[in-house]
């Protein structure tokens, strides 16, 4: 598989860095260690939960002024965001938008925001947030059906798009379920590398999502420890 040059760092549970010729992507920071930001910085936030957004984020604008924030819609009341910021963008779900020379797409959720597509120096990212099929062992049959339904609506939206590098769920509470979302996901979208997410700490379901997966075109990329580095 040709290479796309690209580093990824795995900061903790849904948060990563994308670093490309020219600019440094983060997504969905929570904790973990950026290094010192000397590209052209964009800060991606799929929704306000806790576990997907810090407001830590808004202090490193005084280090690099001219960083810039891209936040799901839902964020907007939150009142650690600093008033009339204009590095700072809100995105609703079907809406795209012109960055610099970064595209940026919101799809939906089937949980709060959005998830984004973002089209940067030549390369194509998904990060789902908490877009997921959400099979939740003790619902009802009736919910698991509506979960089902939300879930393959929405990448319906999506099928078609060419990713080269996807960030998606593949969360341990879901039990026996918790391969459900990410399956489909690539069996629909076939991205180029699927790279595992909210999963905290359990690194040995990703490397059994990885064996479960071995046949697919798609290379899944399984990180072991924070801090991890892998060039794509």
């Amino acid at each position: 598989m040709k290479r796309i040059n690209t580093k990824i760092t795995y900061l903790y549970h849904s948060g990563f860095t994308v670093e490309t010729d020219n600019k440094l992507l983060v997504f969905d920071f929570y904790q973990g260690n950026i290094r010192p930001l000397d590209k052209q910085t964009y800060i991606f936030v799929t929704h306000g939960h806790p576990d997907h957004y810090n407001p830590e984020i808004f202090a490193w604008q005084n280090k690099q002024p001219d960083i810039k924030y891209i936040l799901s819609f839902d964020i907007c009341d939150d009142a650690n965001i600093p008033p009339e910021n204009h590095s700072i963008i809100f995105i609703s779900p079907d809406k795209e938008k012109q960055i610099d020379d970064i595209e940026v797409k919101a799809y939906g959720s089937t949980d709060e925001g959005v998830s984004f597509l973002v089209r940067c120096d030549g390369i194509n990212i998904f990060h789902a947030g908490d877009l997921n099929w959400w099979c939740w062992a003790e619902d009802t049959s009736e919910g698991k059906t509506i979960a089902e339904e939300w879930f393959k609506a929405e990448i319906a939206k999506i099928k078609g798009e060419c990713i080269d590098i996807a960030f998606f769920p593949v969360d341990p509470r879901l039990e026996q379920n918790y391969y459900l979302g990410a399956e489909l996901f690539i069996n629909e979208i076939k991205p180029r590398y699927f790279i595992p997410m909210h999963f905290w700490d359990d690194y040995k379901l990703i490397a059994q999502f990885k064996d479960m997966m071995k046949d697919s075109s798609t290379q899944i990329i399984a990180f072991t420890h924070k801090g991890q580095e892998r060039m794509l």
